[in-house]
């Protein structure tokens, strides 16, 4: 396979009053044209390396590693002048709640344009054209009226979907989806999933799927990345999710609800101090 990303033991560290923190323990990871899941509780690390790939860890923060190439390019290396070129274009990155990622006072049309003409030599009339094709592609109805509009008269799904096609609006070979479902209710879940799904699949591109829900993770991604306290304890195909045997992946399946096997009592999850010293395991391919 070849990679799009090739990662090998990526650190992210803060300093504070009583030391350094490390938010993200020397992980190792590669990405194909694929869908790869990294999943874990809050404040595992995931957020945290792919704003880490893009290099938007400001200072104090501190991003190093043995490698981190995108294409055979280190990113680590890049100035700044190239990876605002690698953002956007190469690589983009739906962040947490998307809707409040829009400016509040442009509308969805000047944000699209704009996206768009930072990375390509297109006029605002070809960019216009291009902006209510891909509103079409993620099934936003009535695109001309959708264009006028700023991000407080649409809804959460709406802007969901937005930004998705903002994201994708370049053409990248690369996305990062931060937890992009994580304030819809189902439904809109599964329509956003299945837009982005056909996204990857129609343009080959590789995914990167952030996200604390296993079981969704499990349906949607190829491979499956387990994260906790800034550390990969466990790797495997979706499909193999179920047979997993780190115990702090079984907690967290444990912990689920499950509505064909209903319990009077989820189980809690008990941490071992030993899981935050462990190796990080790699999800090299």
């Amino acid at each position: 396979m070849t990679h799009l990303i090739d990662v090998e033991n990526l650190r992210v560290t803060f300093p504070t009053r009583s030391g350094t923190f490390e938010a993200v323990r020397g992980i190792s990871f590669t990405l194909g044209r694929e869908r790869l899941g990294i999943v874990g509780e809050s404040g595992s690390g995931k957020s945290m390396t792919g704003r880490a790939l893009l290099r938007l860890i400001r200072p104090p923060g501190q991003i190093t590693a043995d490698r981190m190439d995108m294409n055979g390019t280190s990113l680590l290396t890049a100035s700044e002048a190239r990876m605002r070129k690698v953002r956007g274009r190469q690589m983009s990155m739906i962040m947490q709640d998307p809707k409040f990622s829009l400016n509040p006072v442009m509308t969805v049309g000047q944000q699209m344009i704009e996206a768009l003409r930072t990375h390509e030599k297109v006029s605002k009339s070809r960019a216009r054209e291009r902006a209510l094709e891909m509103l079409d592609e993620v099934a936003i109805r009535n695109p001309e009226r959708v264009l006028k509009l700023y991000p407080h008269e649409v809804s959460g799904g709406m802007g969901q979907r937005i930004m998705i096609a903002m994201m994708l609006l370049p053409k990248p070979e690369i996305l990062i989806a931060d937890e992009p479902t994580s304030a819809l209710d189902v439904s809109v879940q599964l329509q956003v999933l299945d837009i982005m799904d056909k996204l990857v699949k129609d343009r080959g591109m590789g995914l990167i799927f952030i996200s604390h829900d296993l079981n969704l993770v499990a349906k949607f991604c190829d491979r499956i990345a387990v994260m906790y306290a800034g550390r990969i304890v466990e790797t495997c195909k979706a499909s193999e999710l179920r047979n997993a045997r780190h115990p702090y992946t079984l907690g967290l399946l444990n912990a689920v609800p499950d509505l064909e096997h209903p319990r009077d009592r989820l189980d809690v999850l008990v941490r071992d101090p030993a899981w935050r010293e462990a190796p990080s395991v790699s999800a090299r391919t």
